[in-house]
């Protein structure tokens, strides 16, 4: 085609929307941004991506992951080469980085020049409060751009990953209600799980199980309904950063029915992963909240089906592998799974294993984290004017090999090792650009760019 072609780009294949799939479908790309969309004979174009006979997603947006919170900045280029070879072009990175969290502009300001030098795929931040004082800083946080506020009910580290006593969260949703942001909860009790932990090891019970026996749903739903309350109380929108629970999203829609602006997401291991799965993969199975019984799994897709799940996360936190090692003792291993690479194959299998459509996928798993974190419109979806973000599904069982992740060596593990998978990624599209072919990932450390939240709407409010 000559230069005077009308598109830069059209790329081919079956387009998974929201709401419908359109088969041999084509959207064109004019710049960086999508400027066709349609059915039957593609557009003329400078290039042409040929993917018939696969499903063309929008770009996978990660609402909850870790980049950062075991290696520091630099653990951003090796996570962010992992999106990019699982189909996910924005992530929304959690706050409790090493050495220190991000609570002021400051910190903040320089996290995002990282960003612009390390990432591969875009970036959203998070920001945090300090254990004290910290509502001061959430202002200027705001205003530099983060998409959300985090916070806990459980200390996994005092100056890195605190708890937020009683009246400093309830300040803190007060300031953060006036900054229209959202602000997500680790939602477990400490007390409760304090005392079942140190019961559990005085009593000599350090085996993988014991974790899940130390943190009971009920230490989940107790700090659910803290959060809420005050929810009720200040007007912010609280969200559970990780329900494992169906109940957690219940409440959630209880809340909402009494004017409080409540939410929550499931992460794909609890869509999936049962008790059993942690005696079968120890230390490598070890996450907060823990894996739930098969029962609660189902119920968790029910609460999938009645739609009041806001969006499914990985969760992803890719701990050196030593830190995963079971030695004996469950509670000395670190808290977190990895996930980025393996989510969008997996959550495609799970939809085709249960007779659902992906389009299920390209809401849960792109359009509503991108609402929820105020980047849509320009991420999120297959639409006019939005990011020229894509991942193309292929069709077709294969096992999943941790050995193929995108990510330091030390890196390179998977609770899904092993699993089938219904379909793989075999491109990535960034704005535009292919950064991920099936094999390699093309894009260079500083492709990715910072994406500030794009207005101050809560996704409850629209």
């Amino acid at each position: 085609m000559t230069d005077a072609a009308p598109f830069d780009l059209v790329l081919t294949g079956d387009l998974v929307l929201s709401d419908r799939v359109l088969p041999g479908g084509w959207v064109a790309v004019r710049g960086e941004t999508i400027a066709a969309i349609g059915e039957g004979l593609p557009p003329p174009a400078k290039a042409f991506a040929d993917h018939r006979g696969r499903l063309v997603m929008p770009g996978l947006v990660d609402g909850h992951m870790h980049t950062s919170s075991s290696t520091g900045w630099p653990g951003i280029e090796g996570a962010t080469m992992s999106a990019a070879a699982g189909g996910v072009t924005t992530v929304c990175d959690m706050p409790y980085d090493v050495p220190d969290p991000v609570t002021t502009a400051t910190i903040f300001k320089d996290k995002v020049e990282h960003v612009g030098r390390l990432s591969h795929v875009d970036m959203a931040l998070y920001a945090t409060i300090r254990k004290t004082g910290g509502g001061d800083d959430i202002p200027a946080l705001a205003e530099a751009g983060a998409s959300a506020f985090k916070v806990s009910t459980y200390e996994y580290d005092a100056h890195r990953f605190p708890r937020i006593d009683h009246p400093t969260m309830l300040a803190a949703f007060a300031e953060i209600a006036a900054t229209g942001l959202m602000v997500a909860v680790h939602n477990e009790d400490q007390e409760l799980v304090v005392k079942l932990t140190e019961a559990a090891k005085a009593a000599g019970n350090t085996s993988p199980i014991w974790h899940c026996r130390t943190r009971p749903p009920i230490t989940e739903t107790m700090a659910d309904l803290e959060i809420f309350e005050m929810a009720l109380e200040t007007g912010a929108h609280v969200h559970i950063a990780h329900s494992s629970l169906a109940r957690g999203f219940e409440l959630a829609k209880l809340y909402r029915g009494q004017g409080a602006k409540t939410s929550g997401e499931a992460c794909i291991q609890y869509l999936c992963m049962t008790e059993e799965d942690i005696v079968r993969l120890q230390g490598f199975g070890k996450c907060n909240p823990p894996f739930r019984s098969a029962a609660e799994v189902e119920r968790m897709w029910g609460a999938v089906a009645e739609e009041i799940v806001s969006y499914v996360s990985t969760d992803h936190a890719p701990w050196p592998k030593p830190k995963k090692e079971y030695k004996g003792d469950i509670f000395a291993v670190g808290a977190g799974l990895t996930g980025m690479q393996s989510f969008a194959p997996l959550m495609y299998t799970l939809l085709v294993e249960r007779g659902q459509s992906p389009t299920v996928m390209a809401r849960l798993c792109s359009e509503e984290p991108a609402r929820f974190h105020g980047l849509d419109p320009k991420k999120g979806g297959i639409r006019l004017g939005a990011d020229a973000d894509f991942c193309v599904l292929q069709p077709g069982d294969h096992s999943f090999d941790e050995r193929i992740i995108q990510d330091r060596e030390d890196a390179r593990w998977s609770p899904y090792h092993g699993r089938t998978m219904k379909a793989k990624v075999v491109s990535t599209w960034l704005r535009g650009a292919e950064i991920f072919d099936g094999t390699a990932v093309k894009a260079k450390p500083g492709t990715g760019r910072f994406v500030p939240r794009q207005h101050r709407r809560s996704a409850l409010d629209s």
